[in-house]
């Protein structure tokens, strides 16, 4: 579904979220693959905090919203290694740190430029060929590491869910991923299963359909 009806309907999608989330939930607003006009309809709505993967895509839109006041963008997609510098120079937190080689450096070229990003690690708790991520036992081995990595700073911990789980099976996945290391924040949940993800702790969920519509077509990156 379109937010053919502007800012009204989109308002009240956040609205109904908002208030079917508990406090310490957020919403990250997934806004790749949308037009710079729907960011500005969110931002009239309340939405500061948004969701790119795309490299491109994302440098574009915040150019076009430069008028606005400063808003918290977040990276969402898989971190390729000759693009670190580029989104590091553009979002302050990045959500899908997938290993010790990107965590090293994305950390030599943070000291470089002069940043000091907040970092989710990515982790896979359930195997699935389709993504990439720590495993429990590569996590407890690489975070003394990633843990003196600065000027990174690592808040939290990521996952994506893989198909086709039943809520019972994704509560209990969402659970587990809250329990691993103490970290602050924990970004897990989407559009389709964002509930189960709150209700097992989350503290960001990462939603587009849910809150934008359908997304328009993107350039590829």
């Amino acid at each position: 579904m379109r937010d053919d009806a502007g800012a009204g309907s989109l308002a009240q999608r956040l609205e109904d979220l908002r208030r079917d989330l508990p406090p310490s939930c957020r919403v990250l607003a997934v806004s790749k693959g949308q037009p710079a006009a729907a960011l500005r309809r969110a931002v009239a709505a309340g939405v500061r905090s948004f969701g790119e993967s795309r490299l491109q895509e994302a440098s574009a839109k915040q150019e076009e919203l430069a008028d606005l006041e400063p808003l918290d963008w977040h990276f969402i997609g898989r971190l390729q290694a000759n693009k670190a510098r580029g989104v590091l120079r553009r979002f302050g937190t990045l959500h899908s740190v997938d290993s010790l080689a990107l965590a090293r450096r994305l950390a030599r070229i943070a000291a470089e430029e002069g940043v000091a990003p907040a970092i989710f690690l990515q982790v896979k708790l359930r195997p699935d060929p389709d993504k990439t991520g720590f495993s429990a036992e590569e996590l407890r081995r690489d975070w003394p590491e990633i843990a003196s990595l600065a000027p990174l700073r690592p808040v939290g911990l990521m996952t994506i869910a893989p198909l086709g789980l039943e809520p019972q099976d994704l509560r209990a996945l969402f659970g587990e991923c809250a329990a691993s290391l103490g970290l602050a924040e924990l970004s897990m949940g989407m559009s389709g299963d964002w509930r189960e993800a709150a209700a097992a702790g989350s503290t960001w969920v990462r939603l587009g359909t849910a809150l934008f519509g359908a997304r328009a077509a993107a350039n590829p990156d």
